[in-house]
């Protein structure tokens, strides 16, 4: 994982808001279906209101092969980033 500093410079080549989601884990869901668009080297940042992602999402990151580069938190949300490797 990178530091903060690092985390916040990251640009996002695509964003996943899931604030609003009322179904835990659909936020992972989401990004899943997004990164079918998203090219290697390239960053998806999902935004997320639910525990479950924030411990979900990385684990499928690293299971599929993408590097999960860490999480900040937001003002009652967490953003989390994922870099495509494939």
């Amino acid at each position: 994982m990178v530091t903060e500093a690092e985390l916040e410079a990251v640009k996002s080549h695509y964003v996943v808001d899931g604030r609003r989601d009322c179904c835990p884990g659909a936020p992972t869901w989401a990004a899943k279906r997004t990164m079918i668009g998203v090219k290697a080297g390239q960053v998806m940042e999902v935004l997320s209101a639910d525990a479950v992602t924030n411990k979900g999402l990385p684990a499928w990151a690293r299971k599929v092969g993408h590097e999960f580069l860490g999480t900040l938190e937001g003002p009652g949300y967490s953003r989390l980033f994922i870099r495509r490797t494939e």
